[in-house]
């Protein structure tokens, strides 16, 4: 059985001998165990206390070799050569720490800080700070931009948590998200000490600035709609009155009894004061039967409204990204054409929709026209309809120039810039010819490029990916003449498809107001019912449940709906009007972030 005999003596002094014997070799490799697990716990302690140390040691040196392979030897083997891109405000510390690098190391080199001409698009960067940053890294995710393209980060601080508190306008929602925010901001420092490595977590502190001008802009938009937990504020006092109702005699008791539903008549002197509710929405629409018909033709026209005043700033933008670019041609026969068109249909829209509100009053409102009907009938040139009021005089050739000046901007923008590139081609290549002296095109000499003209280079190449240089290309008529086709399909088809896109304001607005107000119908106005002193505990439960309801359904799900609906109106309406995002971003070696594991790959 493949056993260890071992021999066994006769006689017991031998047994008793062999025994102590092995006893002894027990004990001493017993001691020499003790020992040996007592002098690797030493070591085990002691390397413990310089684990740390040694892992930053061993990432430091990890990085500054991978650096060193990314570099070219000198021909004398005695000094690196780096090509490196780097803030030019930061230019003077870069050459302070080099020259501290020098001291330190005992180097008799001195290092050589020089600036090159390269035809390579330069990487792109932003310099932020933790407020900033949340508002960028939105930005970041739709597409780096392109070198010295026009950053939309800055509008987005304001634009973004606004568009998302019209969704989600709720000063009471709006007061439990301050709340959160404000407590994430100020106790950051102990947060980020934590170093926490939970994913959804570190998402909502990434973005706790963004939350928090979320939540004071959803308190803003609150008290606009006068809404709190689906509830209104009457701090001003209300512009209506019903007492002038039973004095004028048109209401009594009778009539109080056979009728549901009743209408304040805004004719009687002394129901409506003439002067509207001073902050925000009267609350007696509050308790009004029609309250959903009023909000819905409200939110309605102000997300139009909204949304176009938003694509016209962006395509106002895309002029000056025309001017630093110096694409002079994009401004006469892009951003002319464009502005033109939006102006000409959804400008006009805008001016209706103001038009009528500050035109017609209480007095004339039964009489006022349908703004819907008038947009049709300015497309079918329909002005037979009679039914329809006009709001103004000379309507009828005010919309006709209008609508044949926008389409007039449609060929604008297609046929004629197509045509004059490919000119300014032909131009340039009979240039070439003549310079070279070989008119047939043959045996071409190469013209040294001028410094200018490796810059303006880089401008036309400025949306490319570094590390790589960029061939000049090969101008072809119908590649451009197709691109062309494109983008003016796209943005005259845009105009209209984000117009409607931008209903989804109302839409939330509506969603989210609902929601709040069938929660406190079913389940809070049910506790308050109860006058017993039961309900003092039926109350607790439910002020539990409607607490929980709220945050998990009105604060987390909607706030996380408004906020990739706000997300959205920012990437496809808005940004796609002047920002074109294919760039690649600046990475700079940073020790902190490579100890800290942000480094970008």
């Amino acid at each position: 059985f493949r056993a260890t005999v071992y021999p066994c003596p006769e006689s017991a002094t031998e047994r008793r001998d062999m025994l102590d014997g092995v006893n002894t070799r027990i004990e001493d490799l017993n001691t020499v165990i003790t020992q040996t697990e007592s002098h690797r716990h030493r070591l085990l302690h002691e390397a413990a206390a310089n684990l740390w140390s040694w892992g930053i040691k061993v990432k430091k040196i990890k990085a500054i070799y991978h650096i060193l392979n990314c570099c070219n030897i000198d021909v004398t083997q005695q000094c690196v050569i780096a090509e490196i891109w780097f803030p030019v405000a930061d230019a003077g510390r870069i050459k302070r720490a080099l020259h501290q690098g020098m001291e330190r190391s005992g180097s008799t080199i001195a290092p050589i800080l020089t600036a090159i001409n390269t035809r390579m698009a330069p990487p792109t960067f932003n310099r932020t700070n933790k407020f900033t940053a949340g508002f960028q890294n939105i930005v970041d995710a739709y597409g780096v931009g392109n070198y010295r393209e026009m950053n939309p980060a800055p509008y987005t601080i304001i634009t973004f948590p606004f568009l998302f508190a019209v969704m989600f306008g709720d000063c009471g929602h709006g007061a439990v998200m301050l709340g959160f925010a404000l407590w994430m901001v100020i106790n950051e420092k102990s947060l980020l000490a934590q170093k926490s490595t939970n994913e959804i977590w570190n998402t909502f502190f990434s973005g706790r600035y963004l939350i928090l001008l979320m939540a004071i802009f959803s308190m803003y938009t609150g008290f606009i709609y006068n809404d709190c937990f689906s509830k209104s504020f009457n701090i001003f006092g209300s512009s209506w009155h019903i007492i002038p109702m039973f004095k004028n005699s048109t209401w009594n008791k009778d009539v109080l009894l056979d009728n549901a539903v009743l209408q304040l008549d805004p004719a009687v002197p002394g129901v409506y004061s003439g002067n509207p509710y001073p902050f925000g929405i009267d609350p007696i629409w509050n308790v009004a039967s029609n309250k959903l018909t009023f909000l819905n033709s409200y939110k309605m026209k102000m997300s139009v409204v909204i949304g176009i005043v938003h694509m016209i700033f962006g395509v106002i933008l895309s002029l000056f990204n025309h001017i630093y670019f110096k694409k002079y041609i994009n401004i006469i026969l892009q951003f002319i054409p464009e502005m033109i068109f939006i102006l000409s249909l959804f400008g006009y829209l805008v001016f209706m929709i103001i038009f009528k509100w500050c035109h017609f009053d209480v007095h004339s409102s039964q009489s006022a026209p349908s703004i819907l009907i008038h947009f049709i009938n300015m497309f079918l040139f329909n002005y037979g309809d009679t039914s329809n009021a006009p709001l103004y005089l000379h309507q009828r050739e005010v919309q006709s120039f209008l609508v044949i000046f926008a389409l007039i901007a449609v060929p604008w923008m297609l046929l004629i810039k197509p045509f004059i590139l490919r000119a300014n081609h032909q131009k340039t290549q009979r240039m070439s010819q003549v310079i070279s002296g070989n008119p047939g095109g043959e045996n071409e000499v190469d013209v040294p490029e001028t410094n200018h003209s490796k810059k303006a280079s880089q401008r036309d190449h400025s949306g490319g990916h570094g590390g790589h240089e960029h061939d000049d290309e090969e101008f072809d008529f119908g590649d451009t003449f197709v691109h062309q086709a494109i983008h003016t399909i796209e943005y005259c088809l845009g105009c209209i498809s984000n117009t409607a896109s931008y209903l989804r304001l109302w839409a939330l607005s509506l969603a989210h107001a609902q929601l709040s107000e069938v929660l406190w119908t079913m389940v809070m106005h049910n506790g308050l019912r109860n006058s017993s002193w039961a309900g003092l505990i039926i109350m607790f439960i439910i002020f539990a449940a409607f607490a929980v309801l709220t945050v998990a359904i009105l604060l987390v799900m909607e706030g996380l709906s408004a906020f990739l609906h706000a997300l959205r109106l920012h990437w496809v309406e808005f940004q796609n009007k002047f920002y074109v995002g294919a760039g690649y971003k600046f990475c700079p070696f940073s020790f902190k972030h490579i100890i800290d594991g942000t480094a970008e790959e």
